[in-house]
């Protein structure tokens, strides 16, 4: 099994086994050998000391090392926790179990962490625009994007747009958002914030408020951020053409209702955020056989499995005359189902 380590105020067992589900549909989709997991502990990491959070990250593996493990059920991170925390979680496992690097992935580089992996689910989320696009016989390129969460996932996307020429026209995180209709300069925005911590006071474009850049006048909505952020609210209020979910669970059941009418096409969660744990699956094969691969390799392949499952789901609409969101999760369930059955498990 496979799946992230949460640490927010919000965790609870309902969240988690919700989000285990859906790494199993995920993991299908991209075709991947796992089953899905999630764990996590209720707290506010921006509240706790580097020692605090070692500490707890120990004990908190102590308490579950016979449950994880290289073939059993493999971590990673997630909200509130990253490459740190895994190389705490390895550290404490090896205590147990000897030295296992494949026991968890997003670990750092200097203890068998992939090439790729940090920039993984961006360039991912990249990739799939992409594909979409093309069916559409469009590219990034002067394409004008609008990017909700400005954290790991949103400012690789927003890299990688900007190289391949695309706009990005407006960008929000919780510090602030900012807008220029002729494309931010995502290079001098990324040093800005690795200078003021904040979008704030940014000098190459306008702030604008933090909802808005959900309905900001774009061709593609990127939301990077928290579940939930496109709901019967604002979702008629939405101009973009496309809509990719980088986040988990950006759109509520409404909110795809009122937008599809719309003929905003959406490319769903679970295809278009997987770049991150297929990333994670490649550094998992990396350390089972002790050989690292190339960043050219790692990304090579991250887009190879990208492009097959885009080709996947789009097969499985066409056969259900339905659209994405329904072609991913009838894909992923239908996977499961077929290796249920040839196991002998069906009821």
């Amino acid at each position: 099994m496979k799946g992230g380590i949460r640490y927010h105020p919000e965790v609870d067992p309902d969240e988690v086994n919700a989000l285990a589900q859906l790494i199993t549909w995920k993991t299908a989709v991209a075709n991947l050998p796992y089953g899905g997991a999630k764990g996590g502990i209720g707290c506010n990491p921006r509240e706790l000391t580097v020692s605090e959070l070692e500490r707890v990250t120990r004990v908190f593996t102590q308490k579950i090392h016979d449950l994880i493990g290289i073939h059993r059920d493999v971590p990673a991170p997630d909200m509130g926790t990253n490459s740190q925390t895994m190389a705490w979680i390895l550290d404490e496992y090896s205590k147990f179990h000897g030295y296992s690097p494949a026991v968890v992935t997003g670990k750092p580089i200097e203890l068998g962490g992939s090439l790729g992996r940090e920039a993984a689910t961006g360039l991912g989320v990249v990739f799939a625009t992409e594909f979409l696009l093309d069916e559409y016989g469009m590219s990034i390129a002067n394409m004008k994007f609008a990017i909700q969460g400005f954290g790991n996932v949103g400012s690789w996307a927003a890299s990688f747009i900007h190289q391949k020429g695309g706009k990005v026209v407006a960008v929000s995180d919780i510090t602030g958002a900012v807008k220029n209709p002729n494309g931010i300069d995502i290079p001098a925005l990324l040093k800005h914030k690795e200078k003021a911590y904040s979008l704030k006071d940014f000098e190459g474009g306008d702030a604008m408020n933090l909802n808005d850049v959900l309905v900001h006048e774009c061709d593609v909505l990127i939301p990077c951020a928290l579940g939930g952020v496109l709901n019967k609210e604002n979702a008629a209020d939405v101009k973009a053409k496309f809509i990719i979910e980088a986040a988990n669970h950006p759109t509520d059941p409404e909110a795809d209702e009122i937008l599809s009418r719309k003929g905003v096409i959406i490319l769903p969660d679970i295809y278009a955020n997987s770049g991150g744990v297929t990333v994670s699956y490649f550094e998992w094969v990396q350390n089972i056989q002790g050989f690292m691969w190339e960043e050219e390799k790692v990304n090579y392949e991250l887009k190879r499995y990208m492009k097959r499952a885009f080709s996947d789901i789009k097969a499985m609409c066409h056969t259900h005359n339905c659209n994405l969101r329904m072609g991913a999760f009838a894909l992923g369930v239908n996977k499961v189902a077929r290796a249920t059955v040839l196991r002998g498990w069906e009821a």
